[in-house]
């Protein structure tokens, strides 16, 4: 698989919800890159503690989504805060969309899809407590390990990445949908 992969994540990532699906990309043959707002490393979240550093590739003022085949957003709590609080971030997200690209985000990766105005119409799936935020972002929560919509693909949480990143890996090979939407 000859494509592009874009991870957006800052500090404070869930760790196997960056490097399971990385990893799963990777070995079906795909680029990744991680894409931060600012630094050269990012620090990691793991088991209610601070984790490994990762290497960014790119900052978001680097890069464009024309540059990607695909974006992927890994949870954590204070991981999503943050980029929903970028514009440049949320901006990046958006333009994925536009693209009719596939975008795929975990636990509370959504987050920042609430800020970019992306999820409306839409069938997802989210960490259970943003159930009512998915809801008045006018997108439709359900309760299942991995839903795909229009190359838009969402799980719950770590237990699920097995699920979620077949159907990642599934999505990016597809490439874009014609029903993908802003």
């Amino acid at each position: 698989m000859k494509k592009k992969v874009a991870i957006l994540a800052t500090n404070g990532f869930e760790e196997i919800e960056l490097t399971s699906p990385k990893k799963a990309l990777e070995d079906a043959g795909a680029t990744v890159h991680i894409i931060s707002p600012s630094g050269e490393s990012i620090r990691a979240w793991n088991d209610g503690n601070w984790s490994d550093t990762y290497k960014v590739d790119y900052t978001v003022s680097d890069v464009s989504a024309t540059d990607y085949n695909s974006l992927m957003l890994p949870g954590g709590v204070l991981n999503p805060d943050q980029l929903r609080q970028d514009e440049k971030s949320i901006e990046f997200i958006r333009e994925f969309f536009k693209q009719q690209k596939p975008v795929s985000a975990i636990c509370h990766g959504i987050q920042p899809l609430i800020d970019a105005g992306v999820l409306n119409g839409r069938k997802l799936t989210s960490y259970p407590s943003l159930q009512k935020d998915v809801e008045n972002a006018g997108g439709n929560w359900v309760d299942q390990e991995v839903v795909v919509d229009e190359g838009f693909t969402t799980s719950r949480t770590p237990d699920d990445l097995e699920a979620f990143n077949d159907k990642l890996v599934e999505e990016v090979k597809e490439g874009k949908h014609e029903e993908q939407h802003a």
